[in-house]
Parts: C-alpha cells; sequence; structure tokens
C-alpha cells in the first residue's frame, strides 16, 4: 500500500478495516456488514425527512381546502420547508466535515422532531377555525432548516464507510430514499388527510421523524476519515475546498436548474392533474407514486450502471436525463391536443426522469470533491437542490398568473433541463 493511501483513507476502502471487523471513530469494532446498516440507518433517516418536505406537497390542493388557503398562500407554504433547507445546507455540511455526521443528526432531527410535534399540537384546522398561513409557514421553515442536516451528513457517512468502487451504488440508494419517503408521503399522507384530518398527517411525520433519530442515537458510529480542522485548529486534510472550484460550483448549478423541472411535478402535479386534465384524486396519488417509485429505481440503476463502469459517464448520464426531461415537458405543453392519457404518461414520465438523475450526480460530486470533504461538497449540492425546490412553488404561480400552464411546462420545465445540459462538464480524461 502506498504512502498516500496510508494517509488517505478514502482511496483504499473503509478505514480501520481488516478481514474480520471495521473500526469506528469512536474505537468501536464492527462486522464488515455495519457498512450496510450505516446506510440503512441514512437511507431510513433521509426517507422520513422526504416524507414531509415531498409528501406535504402531494396533499397541496387538500391542505389549500382545508386551510382556507389561497394558491399564493399554498406556494407560501409549500416553499418554507424547502428554504429552510436551502438556507442551512451548506452550513450543516462544512459542520458535518468539522465535528461529524452523528453530532450533526442528532442536533437537527432532534430539532425537525419537535417542530413537527409542534404542528401536531398547534398548527392544524380545528373546530372551524385554521391556522394563518405565515404561522405554518414559519414552523415549516424551521422543520426544514433542521431538518436539512439529513441531506449532506448522511452522504458523508456513505462515503466514508463505503470503499470508492462501490460508492455510486450505495449513494445512488441513499438518494433513492428521497423519492422513497416521497412515495411513502403520497400513498399516505391524502389519505389520511382526507380520512382523519391533518393533525394525523403531521403526527404521522413527527413519529417517523422520531424514529429516525433514535435509529441515529442508537446505531450510528463514524468512519474515521479525516476531518475539516483537528482540535488544536490545524487543518487535518489537504484536499481543496469544494466552496473554490468552479468545476464544483458547475455540477452544483445544474441540480439547481434540474430541481425546478423536478418540483414542477412534485409541487404543482396535484393541482395540474386535477384542475387542467380533470383527474380524479385516486388517479392523481397513483401518478405520484408512480413517479417516485420509478425516480427511486432510475437512481439505484444508474448509480449501479456507473460504478460498473468505474465511475466514468455519471457526467454524461446527467446530460442525457437533462434532454430527454426537456422533452417530455415539452410534450405536455401540447395538452391541450393531445389525449389526456399521453398527456399523463409523458408528465410520470417528466416528473420520473426529474427525479432520477440524483444518484449519479451526487456520487459525482462527492467524488470530485474527496471523502474528507465531501460533507461540504453535498451541502452545496443540496443547497443548490433545495434552492430550486424553495423557487419552483413561488415561481409558478407568477408565471400561471401571467401567462398559461404550457408556458409553466415550457419556462419552468423544458427550459432550465436544456441550460443544465449545456452547463454540465464533460467528462474528466481517464487514465
Amino acid at each position: 500500500m502506498s504512502q498516500q493511501t496510508q494517509d488517505r483513507p478514502d482511496l483504499a476502502g473503509p478505514p480501520g478495516s481488516t478481514a474480520d471487523f471495521v473500526v469506528g471513530r469512536t474505537g468501536k469494532k464492527h462486522s464488515p456488514r455495519y457498512r450496510w446498516g450505516i446506510l440503512g440507518i441514512g437511507i431510513f433517516a433521509q426517507a422520513a425527512f422526504s416524507a414531509a418536505f415531498q409528501g406535504i406537497p402531494t396533499s397541496g390542493s387538500i391542505l389549500a381546502a382545508a386551510y382556507g388557503f389561497s394558491l399564493s398562500e399554498l406556494g407560501l407554504v409549500l416553499a418554507a420547508v424547502t428554504a429552510g433547507i436551502f438556507i442551512t445546507d451548506v452550513f450543516w455540511g462544512i459542520l458535518s466535515d468539522r465535528i461529524g455526521e452523528r453530532n450533526v443528526l442528532i442536533i437537527g432531527l432532534s430539532g425537525t422532531t419537535a417542530t413537527l410535534a409542534y404542528v401536531t399540537a398547534f398548527l392544524v384546522p380545528s373546530a372551524g377555525v385554521a391556522p394563518a398561513a405565515w404561522a405554518l409557514a414559519a414552523v415549516l421553515f424551521l422543520s426544514g432548516a433542521l431538518g436539512g442536516c439529513v441531506n449532506g451528513a448522511s452522504g458523508r457517512a456513505v462515503m466514508g464507510w463505503f470503499p470508492p468502487e462501490k460508492r455510486g451504488f450505495a449513494i445512488s440508494l441513499r438518494v433513492a430514499a428521497v423519492p422513497l419517503g416521497g412515495a411513502l408521503g403520497a400513498a399516505i399522507m391524502p389519505a389520511l388527510a382526507l380520512g382523519a384530518g391533518f393533525r394525523w398527517v403531521f403526527a404521522f411525520l413527527t413519529v417517523f421523524m422520531l424514529a429516525a433519530t433514535v435509529a441515529v442515537v442508537l446505531w450510528l458510529d463514524e468512519p474515521p476519515i479525516a476531518r475539516t480542522k483537528a482540535s488544536n485548529g490545524i487543518a487535518a486534510t489537504t484536499a481543496p475546498n469544494p466552496l473554490k472550484r468552479w468545476d464544483i460550483w458547475r455540477v452544483a448549478i445544474v441540480a439547481f436548474l434540474l430541481d425546478l423541472p423536478q418540483f414542477t411535478v412534485l409541487t404543482f402535479g396535484t393541482v395540474f392533474l386535477t384542475s387542467v386534465l380533470d383527474l380524479p384524486i385516486e388517479g392523481v396519488v397513483v401518478s405520484l407514486v408512480v413517479v417516485q417509485v420509478l425516480g427511486g429505481a432510475s437512481r439505484v440503476i444508474s448509480g449501479r450502471w456507473t460504478d460498473k463502469q468505474g465511475g466514468r459517464h455519471r457526467r454524461t448520464l446527467v446530460r442525457v436525463y437533462s434532454w430527454l426531461i426537456a422533452a417530455a415537458f415539452a410534450g405536455v405543453a401540447l395538452y391541450e391536443v393531445s389525449p389526456t392519457w399521453l398527456v399523463v404518461g409523458l408528465f410520470v414520465t417528466a416528473g420520473f426522469l426529474a427525479c432520477g438523475w440524483h444518484g449519479v450526480h451526487y456520487a459525482e460530486i462527492a467524488t470530485m470533491a474527496g471523502a474528507e470533504r465531501s460533507g461540504t461538497a453535498l451541502g452545496l449540492e443540496n443547497t443548490m437542490v433545495f434552492g430550486g425546490a424553495f423557487v419552483t412553488p413561488l415561481l409558478i404561480p407568477v408565471v400561471l398568473s401571467a401567462s398559461s400552464w404550457p408556458v409553466v411546462m415550457l419556462l419552468v420545465g423544458a427550459l432550465p433541463a436544456v441550460a443544465s445540459a449545456l452547463l454540465m462538464p464533460r467528462e474528466q480524461p481517464v487514465g
């Protein structure tokens, strides 16, 4: 083994490993299968948070009716969670590199659980009285600001515990938890809202998040990869700061662009399918669940495929996704002259493609930064992702008030996807 490999455990695989056990940062010995347990915790925590920030929009039309919100008030509430994530994600990523992902996850997930419990107790319609949009939005903003920790911190844990040749697949599985949680939210929350009310919706989210917090506290140990600063303040890694690299910024901006079409489907999909296509709520739920399930499968399959290619072709694959997303949204824009079944099919296709690029994209930006700086890189990535998620529900009502749904599909769906295909850096030469 070279001296560089000895100094950089992330180049050789999970540090502290032997044939019989692996050693975490705390000094505890674990079975080599422990890395899959870490991945499981990351998936569970990500799915719990995703059920909130993606599940709530799937009940958007029901929420607006129950709370008496206008379209602009609904947009404010739906944007609140993602706004909190957008503002804090880089902070959480940097903090993960400095104090470790376990501490970050415990702080953030505990806070998110508390905010969701507050909504359950005090911010649901009761006896004909509904809370103001600003009040619900404020607490959901705080929930997003705290829960955003899961994005970079759990990704960093995966980068540390898995060897390089398996990281694409592992990170793809972890980010597949986003549509998995969204699918659970889409399947459960509309029915729960209609049948039992929004107190039970937020109670479900609170319990889900609490279980994820407990899992982290009981079972998560950190890999002994380098942190950005040692306890004496001296730099513990020579890897360059990802925030000072333009190539990483270009990849991250692509994530922002591609999230505009993704959240066009996820935040206003119910409104479009019900009010424009007259699809019954059962059809809407099925469509959005299919979007999430296929999106998650696409993330895993693409991550597995690029691992088999030695980590190559990730950027090319993102560009392919971008062109296909643009084409699908252009087709949806023609809904006035197309049969409903075709428009729904194109809308679902646009949705799952717009959810499916994340796995290879996250793996690429984390690999570019290196394991010990991956928290910062993933924090930047998620800042851009949730920046797009924040902007979209605010942008769509403005575009609709000035134009029409075909313009929304082209301007918020197709155009950003074309821009992302042009901005994504070319593949680095191999060998």
